[in-house]
Parts: structure tokens; C-alpha cells; sequence
């Protein structure tokens, strides 16, 4: 027996296509039942990887009887957050509106047939426990109180409503000047709120903040700050030796449960491994410490092993569990551990994972992490630190192809736009500075894919599975693919990346921005009319959309000369800088364009026939407001910017902001300029 959701392409929605729950996708004919039928919606959000959500589904949505209570009194839609964020912003908003608490997912709402909500919650069990009501016992007393109760749920809809509109930023005084002070208080509140034990900001459960590191590291570098740059370094570095971090096969799971990164919810996304991909590039470029670029070069061959698809995109995240168990695949039981090993491996491997302590995780298991300092353990080991380093090497590989050799968690093999926007920034930044033309090829890979496939007919998709691409793509998609062709172009000048980023950015004013008060709706124009159209500022687990499209518009104005997409950026900044003033450390993105704003991004522009040399001597600087493009002198149509005329040797074009200096012939006098 299959529901309605036999026809999609959505791993999560095909994963309950066989639910004796009569699921619906989200649909016009969906909410058009509800209204015929008089019945209260039920929706359920959720993603492939979500631990707690096949939980929810095995106790719940697999169970007759509670399928039947389901299929009785409400009409039930199952959507998947990564195909539908828009559904996923607007419900979040509104379940932290009725309940006055943090939403999450599974993410269980009901609604009245129009789409409003009147009761919402996450995850419920079965039977009644950890203070939640039963879920068949829930479903009975909601649908009587809908049957019972219409004028109260509508007066109260009606005022949900308004507080969701409520929420939208208003723009400022057109007078209002823009300085830096936003910036200033959200480095200061992010000082404020950093665990200086542990690294990351607030306690369990800790999760990542990619923004706000990245703005760390940038005003440090702009203020000679060493205690920002402290915080962000020492973060990055206790996420890195933690549990969070696979430390056989590379890559960062979601977030961790405890507050010293021991025990992580072991999914694994691709948007966190994008955005970390480049901020661990700046960390290395900031300190030069070996760990740092570890963790890149593991990272990006996780990602291009495991991540990567055969058509060149990059697919969307590996499940939390394998075999029905939360973290099966990564954890370990010590003497298997010993077992695999020789005597001297082992003495290397028990204290620098922990194995010579108590187990950290269930079932008398460890999830390893780096425990003590190898030079400390080779030390009292009597061993040189080659030594030492060539054992943990090796016993890291064999752990690694015994790991293979087990039940792998399932794919979820969507490629969806935005986040393959992060991962090609982050695979086209760590080529650039690491020099590793593999990375690059990587991302050109999954570039070519996105154009080639996500963009058809002047218009781009959000999501592309099983042949079929699909689903009006949102601002995260058109910001995040922009940003990701400017750092594809310093990567490897080509002009089908420069074209692409005009078609974005100028399908991005066009379909996303409001041109009366400013900055850029999440959906389109064209969109299909929901209970809020939303305008966000704040970073999540990803950056802000508005932020991310304000900084690369910024930068491509650079690029091309068009002073339009300059002004789109500042109107949006202008929309949102009161709640810049209001909330600093909540709208790092938005920040981070604001500096450039103020401070144009410099622009250096290399042409001739040594231009791999020259960058290559130049990659190891950390300079977040340097944009360099290297060209072969061959280039056509090139913008005004980066046409410049052919030398006889290789020659720079250095502008920092709005001056410019004479051409540079000397790769010396290019490092003193930079300097």
C-alpha cells in the first residue's frame, strides 16, 4: 500500500511513501481537500537525516492504529524542509509564537484548511513521556477542540497572523547614516557569550555559528583584535579535535549534545561542511597551524569521496543513524579497536582518543576524539614525533577501512541549489589557498552542473534529483550560487562563472527585491501566496540570505562596473539596520556586508604568462577584503574592471576601494604593496 507521495523525488517524503498514513505532499489540490472535506491539517516536517524524525515515524507513522486516528479526522501533508525552507521559515515562526519555545524538527504542526496554525509541537511519542502528551491522544483532543472551538481558533489565527507580520523589519529614516557600530557591539556581545572553557558560544546543545566566526576573524584582522581572533581560533580548534569532527573519515556532524564537542547528533550536511570548508581556510591563513589545514584537506576528500555525485553535484547529507541506531557507523568498542592494531599502534591510539578513560558514549562505546597532544603521548612513549605521527597514521587507516567495511548511513542524493552554492565557495577558496587543482576541479564540476541543470530557461530551480529538477528556487539559492561563482572566478577565471553571476544577481533584483523599502524577500514574486512572505536578517544555521546577497552584489558590483547592484546592496542594508543595532550579533552576515559597504572590497588583477607563480607566492596572506583574479591575457568581453591592457610581462592591477595604483611589474613590489 503507497499514499500520495509515491511520486516524489524527495528521499524523506519517499521514505513514508508507504505509511498506512494518507500523506499528501504539499500541494494546492492538498489544502483544496482540506477545505472540501472540512477537516484540520496535519502537517509534519521533516529531513531524510533527522534522527528523531525516523524515531516519530517508527513509533507513529508506521503504526495502524495511529494511522488510522490520522486518516480520521485530519488531512495529512508531510513536507521535506530542505525542498520547501519557505514552509519550513513560516511554521518555525509560528510554532515559537504559540508554544514560546524553540522549534526543531519533526516539526508537527495543525492547521485550519487556509494554512493558519493553531497548535503546534515537534516530536511527540507514542505514549505519553518525557512530559509530552501521547500522540493518538493529542490527534483525538485537537480535532474535537477544531470541531468545537471554530470562533476561538480563528480570532487566535488572526492574531498569529498579525505577530507574524509584525516580525517583518521596517525600514529606518532614509537619513539615517550607516557607521560601524553595529559591527562593534556584535563583536563585543560574541566575546560576551563564548565559552572560553570549551570554545563556541552559549552551553549544550552547541551548535556551530559559521557567520559568526567568519566576522571574527575578519574584524580581528581589521583591528588588530587578538581576543576576537582568540575566540574564533580557539572555537575552531576545539570543534576540530572534538567528537563533532569524524576523525577517521573527515567532515563535521550538525551540532553537538554536550557542551565539549565530545557527542555530536551524527548527521552529517552539507551546508555546515561547506561554510566550515572556508572558514577553516581563513583560520589556517590567520595562525598557519597544522591542524588547520588538516582538517581542510580532510574535509574537501570527504566531500569529493562520499558528497559528491557523479553528474558534479554535490548531494545534501548522510543520516544520523545506520541499522535504526543513532551513531552505529562511527562509534566504537575498545578491544575491537585493539584487535585491529599492532602493540605499538595501539599504545599510541588509547591515549589520543581517550580509549585509557571511561566511555563517552552508550553501550560502553567511545566516539572518538583527540584526547591528548600527540608530542605528549610520543613523549612519554620514548618516541619521536615522526614516529609517533607515522603509528597514528597508520592505525588511523586501518580503523578507517574496517569503519568501510560496515553498514553505511543512507544518502540523501537531492542536490539542491543553495547548499551546493556553500559546498563550491568552500571547495573553490580551499583550492585557491591550498593550490590543489583536484578541489578546484571539484567545484567547477558541481558549477557546470548547477548552470547546466538548475538554470533553464532564464530561471533557476532549487532542487534536482532522479533526472527530474523542480521547485522555484529561493533567495538562499540565488545568494549563495552568486557568492559561489566570485569565489569560483578567483579560483580559475572563467567567463561562463562571470555570466552566471550577471544572470544570478540580476534574476536576484528582479524576482526577490523589494525596490520600495528594500532588501529581498526569501521567495519569489511569482511564488505561490503563503500565510507570511518573509524578509530575514538573522543568521541561522546558515547565513542570512539578505546578508550573503548583499556581500556578493557588493563584490560583483566591483567586478562589473554596474554601480545597480552597489545600491541594491545598500538598500537592503539600510532595511535591516535597525535590527543590526537592535540584535548586532544575530545578523553577522549582514554585518560582514556592512563593512564592505563602508570599506569597498580591493581588487587585484594579475595578467600574463606567470600568473600561477605570482599567486601562488601571494595565497598564504589573509586578506578577507582582497579579491584577486588572475586572467591569461586571451580573455574576451571582459567587464571594465578586468580589462586591462596586454603587457610583455606579467603585470598587477592593484585598487583598494576607490584608488588605484600605477600597474606593479615586480612580484616584490606587489608583496610590499600587499603588506
Amino acid at each position: 500500500m503507497t499514499n500520495h507521495l509515491i511520486h516524489e523525488t524527495s528521499p524523506y517524503l519517499l521514505q513514508h511513501a508507504d505509511n498506512p498514513v494518507n500523506w499528501h505532499p504539499w500541494s494546492p489540490d492538498a489544502l483544496q481537500l482540506a477545505r472540501e472535506q472540512d477537516k484540520p491539517i496535519l502537517l509534519s516536517i521533516g529531513y531524510s537525516a533527522c534522527h528523531w524524525c525516523h524515531v516519530m515515524a517508527h513509533e507513529s507513522f508506521e503504526d495502524d492504529d495511529v494511522a488510522a486516528v490520522m486518516n480520521e479526522h485530519f488531512i495529512n501533508i508531510k513536507v521535506d524542509r530542505e525542498e520547501r525552507p519557505d514552509l519550513d521559515q513560516i511554521y518555525q515562526n509560528a510554532h515559537f509564537l504559540l508554544s514560546r519555545r524553540s522549534g526543531g524538527w519533526p516539526l508537527t504542526m495543525f492547521l485550519s484548511p487556509d494554512g493558519t496554525p493553531f497548535y503546534s509541537g515537534t516530536y511527540f511519542p507514542k505514549q505519553a513521556r518525557y512530559g509530552l502528551p501521547g500522540f493518538p491522544q493529542l490527534l483525538v483532543k485537537l480535532a474535537q477542540a477544531y470541531n468545537e472551538n471554530r470562533k476561538e481558533l480563528a480570532a487566535q489565527s488572526q492574531q498569529l497572523i498579525n505577530a507574524l507580520a509584525a516580525w517583518q523589519p521596517q525600514p529606518g529614516s532614509e537619513e539615517t547614516s550607516l557607521d560601524i557600530s553595529s559591527l562593534t557591539v556584535a563583536v563585543q556581545q560574541l566575546k560576551q557569550d563564548c565559552d572560553r572553557v570549551n570554545g563556541g558560544f552559549g552551553d549544550a546543545p552547541k551548535f556551530l555559528h559559521p557567520a559568526e566566526l567568519y566576522l571574527l576573524l575578519r574584524q580581528a584582522k581589521a583591528h588588530q583584535d587578538e581576543d576576537a581572533r582568540h575566540v574564533a581560533l580557539f572555537t575552531l580548534q576545539q570543534m576540530a579535535l572534538g567528537g563533532l569532527y569524524d576523525q577517521l573519515g573527515g567532515g563535521f556532524c550538525r551540532y553537538s549534545v554536550d557542551a565539549s564537542w565530545d557527542i555530536p547528533h551524527f548527521e552529517k550536511m552539507l551546508y555546515d561542511n561547506g561554510l566550515l570548508l572556508g572558514l577553516y581556510c581563513d583560520a589556517w591563513l590567520n595562525s598557519h597551524d597544522p591542524l588547520f589545514a588538516r582538517i581542510v584537506a580532510q574535509t574537501a576528500d570527504w566531500v569529493i569521496r562520499e558528497m559528491q555525485s557523479p553528474l558534479g553535484g554535490y548531494y545534501a547529507s548522510l543520516d544520523a543513524d545506520s541499522e535504526h541506531e543513532e551513531g552505529k557507523f562511527y562509534v566504537w568498542q575498545r578491544n575491537d579497536i585493539r584487535d585491529l592494531l599492532s602493540e605499538a599502534e595501539y599504545a599510541v591510539v588509547k591515549p589520543y582518543y581517550g580509549l585509557d578513560s571511561t566511555p563517552n558514549f552508550e553501550n560502553h562505546a567511545w566516539n572518538l576524539r583527540v584526547s591528548r597532544p600527540l608530542s605528549e603521548i610520543a613523549q612519554s612513549l620514548r618516541l619521536d614525533l615522526q614516529q609517533a605521527t607515522a603509528l597514528l597514521a597508520s592505525a588511523q587507516a586501518k580503523l578507517f577501512a574496517a569503519r568501510e567495511q560496515r553498514v553505511r548511513p543512507g544518502r540523501d542524493e537531492k542536490i539542491l541549489g543553495s547548499w551546493n552554492g556553500l559546498m563550491i565557495a568552500g571547495m573553490a577558496k580551499a583550492a585557491r589557498v591550498f593550490g590543489r587543482s583536484d578541489w578546484q576541479a571539484s567545484a567547477q564540476r558541481a558549477m557546470d552542473f548547477v548552470h547546466n541543470t538548475l538554470w533553464q530557461d532564464g530561471k533557476l530551480y532549487a532542487t534536482h534529483k532522479d533526472g527530474k529538477t523542480h521547485l522555484n528556487a529561493y533567495l538562499d539559492d540565488h545568494a549563495f550560487l552568486l557568492d559561489a561563482t566570485l569565489e569560483s572566478l578567483q579560483s580559475e577565471y572563467r567567463a561562463t562563472d562571470m555570466q552566471f553571476a550577471i544572470q544570478l544577481a540580476d534574476a536576484l533584483l528582479a524576482r526577490f527585491e523589494d525596490r520600495e523599502n528594500g532588501g529581498f524577500y526569501f521567495t519569489g514574486h511569482d511564488h505561490e501566496a503563503l500565510i507570511q512572505r518573509n524578509k530575514t536578517g538573522q543568521d541561522n544555521a546558515t547565513p542570512s540570505g539578505n546578508g550573503i546577497a548583499a556581500q556578493a552584489l557588493l563584490r560583483l558590483s566591483e567586478l562589473s562596473g554596474e554601480l545597480r547592484y552597489r545600491d541594491a546592496a545598500e538598500r537592503c542594508l539600510r532595511l535591516f539596520y535597525p535590527l543590526m543595532q537592535q540584535a548586532a550579533s544575530q545578523c553577522c552576515s549582514l554585518n560582514t556586508a556592512l563593512a564592505e559597504l563602508l570599506q569597498p572590497p580591493s581588487l587585484l588583477v594579475l595578467c600574463g604568462d606567470e600568473t600561477a607563480a605570482w599567486r601562488a607566492a601571494i595565497r598564504e596572506l589573509y586578506e578577507p577584503d582582497l579579491m584577486v583574479i588572475a586572467l591569461k591575457g586571451d580573455e574576451q568581453d571582459l567587464p571594465p574592471a578586468l580589462a586591462k591592457p596586454r603587457q610583455s610581462s606579467t603585470t598587477a592591477w592593484l585598487c583598494r576601494g576607490t584608488q588605484c595604483l600605477p600597474p606593479i611589474t615586480s612580484l616584490d613590489a606587489l608583496k610590499a604593496d600587499l603588506a
